[in-house]
């Protein structure tokens, strides 16, 4: 490898720096032939001094987008480090190259830092500002859909879209029916089937039928239904809506005086809050299929038995404590849903993100509201 001050004068790619370290001479075919070994034998460098250093590159026969990039990223390492370019010379042919890149490439030079308890804290408090932040703007965009939704309501002729509601139940909810039914099938089994090795201890196996009920109506058949459906019809409306905002869709929309609630927003909230109880109620009835299959085999519990079981110990409530949540749960998700699509930036790789981030945030709060249901419900005694 030549050394920084003797750099052989290779008939592809070479640089070398004068003994004071202030004239960085550069030349040949910097390409991506060359650019391993420059890369390595410029990263082995150290330009000692401070001041002002000057870049020739004038001598450089051949450049393509590799040695461009190792020529800027160089120049910006010395900037990083203290150094003031008093000239950077390279062949007029090149010029145009290199200035693409230096627009293009903005990210700042990468340099390892250790945290300390401070950088740890800010990043806490920023995480936290970001929160509430975060919080504060669904609020705001709760609030708008609330009052479209309500001139929805008062009147339906100039806002709702019928036949894009009647399109997102049946995305939302029909498409959702084989998934739904099975998972909820084979969740049933499973409660069936732990319920019935915990309680055979005891000699209480009966009883795991009215667990099975219970746990399947008031919690399970909901909250599985919700989690699916925000994985799989939530992230849909953010990446939907999102590519929209990419290929500047909704830029036109707003163009021509549409409404982007009434056309994007509505037709998914209300559609998903009319196809969730229906699919709650089916994860219900497959759940307890599933269970019923489990007890039969496991138990030898027919049909009229297992039936009669569940009608003596459950109540009403029981099936209607899980289909009030449905509702506010398809509302939430479809808000978070709606929400983060607008938020996407023009960018593919924003699209991927807010999709994560509206599944995580929709489910999180699915279980968060499962938990205020329950606490609310137990002190009222349902």
């Amino acid at each position: 490898m030549p050394s920084l001050d003797s750099a052989a004068d290779d008939p592809h790619g070479w640089f070398r720096v004068d003994r004071d370290g202030r004239r960085l001479e550069a030349g040949g075919a910097w390409t991506i032939h060359d650019c391993a070994r420059l890369d390595h034998e410029l990263r082995a460098a150290h330009i000692t001094g401070s001041g002002t250093i000057e870049i020739d590159a004038s001598k450089i026969d051949k450049l393509d987008s590799a040695g461009a990039w190792l020529l800027l990223r160089t120049k910006r390492n010395l900037e990083a480090a203290g150094r003031r370019i008093s000239r950077f010379a390279l062949p007029e042919l090149y010029a145009p190259l290199l200035e693409n890149l230096d627009k293009t490439h903005t990210a700042p030079p990468v340099t390892i830092h250790h945290k300390t308890f401070r950088d740890r804290l800010e990043r806490i408090g920023k995480a936290t500002i970001h929160f509430g932040r975060q919080a504060s703007d669904i609020l705001s965009y709760l609030g708008r859909v609330t009052v479209e939704t309500g001139e929805a309501i008062v009147s339906p002729r100039g806002h709702l879209r019928i036949a894009a509601i009647f399109h997102q139940v049946e995305e939302t909810g029909i498409n959702a029916l084989p998934i739904v039914g099975l998972l909820s099938f084979l969740i049933g089994v499973v409660i069936a089937y732990q319920g019935v090795e915990q309680l055979r201890k005891f000699g209480a196996e009966i009883f795991a039928i009215d667990g099975l009920g219970i746990i399947t109506l008031r919690e399970m058949g909901v909250l599985m239904t919700s989690i699916i459906v925000a994985g799989r019809s939530g992230s849909a409306f953010t990446a939907h809506i999102g590519t929209m905002r990419v290929n500047e869709e909704i830029d036109a929309m707003q163009t021509m005086g549409l409404n982007t609630v009434d056309t994007l927003v509505l037709p998914r909230v209300i559609g998903l809050v009319i196809a969730l109880p229906l699919l709650a109620f089916y994860a219900d009835i497959m759940g307890l299929i599933g269970g019923a299959i489990m007890f039969y085999f496991d138990l030898g519990t027919n049909t009229p038995a297992f039936l009669r079981e569940l009608k003596q110990n459950l109540v009403l409530n029981d099936f209607l404590v899980g289909l009030i949540k449905a509702p506010v749960f398809a509302f939430v998700i479809a808000l978070v849903g709606c929400y983060e699509g607008f938020q996407v930036e023009r960018n593919a790789a924003s699209v991927g993100l807010l999709t994560t981030r509206s599944v995580v945030e929709s489910v999180f709060l699915v279980i968060v509201l499962d938990a205020i249901f329950s606490v609310v419900f137990s002190v009222m005694g349902i």
